[in-house]
């Protein structure tokens, strides 16, 4: 059974969790709790691409808004 995540024939959609971290998830599957979808489905090159134009900054929001916070300024 190939794997449902690494196929470049699948539908996928990008889903992303409270602290802004992203993940592609494929389209027949359940989103899983505390992951919403924030790009629907798609194919898997459009969906990667997503994530690289859409995420950023790769630290965790808590973290991120700890860390501006301290920031002096």
């Amino acid at each position: 059974m190939a794997n449902p995540f690494e196929s470049d024939d699948a539908s996928y959609v990008v889903l992303r969790n409270d602290e802004h971290q992203y993940s592609l998830w494929p389209a027949t599957m359940n989103v899983p709790a505390g992951w919403d979808t924030v790009k629907p489905a798609d194919t898997r090159k459009a969906c990667l691409q997503f994530v690289e134009e859409t995420w950023t900054d790769m630290r965790p929001r808590s973290l991120a808004e700890e860390m501006d916070d301290a920031t002096p300024g």
